[in-house]
């Protein structure tokens, strides 16, 4: 399953001052819901693949109704989809765009990173 997203580069050098602070404010509930070790564990897994419920609770091993609990601010937020499948639900990240940045986040854990 393949998604196209459109991104358009913006130099935010080039902004004013108070466009990069509407920026952030209009950012801050994305990270907010990253800043969640559970929710953040779920968009890591998901920026390998698309997964369900079920295959998000075995590898998190969070009880089904909290994966899910979990799974409804990121979904509201736009950052993961769900596409029905017979009596599944498959969530994947919003855009291919993002599995990117979460898979350098990602990296960020190792050891090399922490000695950075």
């Amino acid at each position: 399953m393949s998604r196209l997203i459109e991104i358009e580069l913006t130099d935010v050098t080039a902004e004013p001052d108070e466009k990069l602070v509407e920026r952030a404010r209009d950012l801050a509930p994305q990270f907010k819901a990253l800043a969640d070790e559970n929710r953040l564990a779920i968009v890591m897994l998901l920026s390998e693949r698309d997964r369900t419920v079920r295959e998000l609770t075995e590898a998190t091993g969070l009880a089904q109704t909290l994966v899910s609990h979990h799974l409804a601010p990121l979904r509201e937020l736009g950052l993961v989809t769900v596409t029905p499948k017979g009596r599944s639900n498959i969530y994947a990240l919003c855009c291919d765009a993002f599995t990117g940045p979460m898979r350098a986040l990602a990296g960020l854990s190792t050891a090399e990173a922490k000695s950075c």
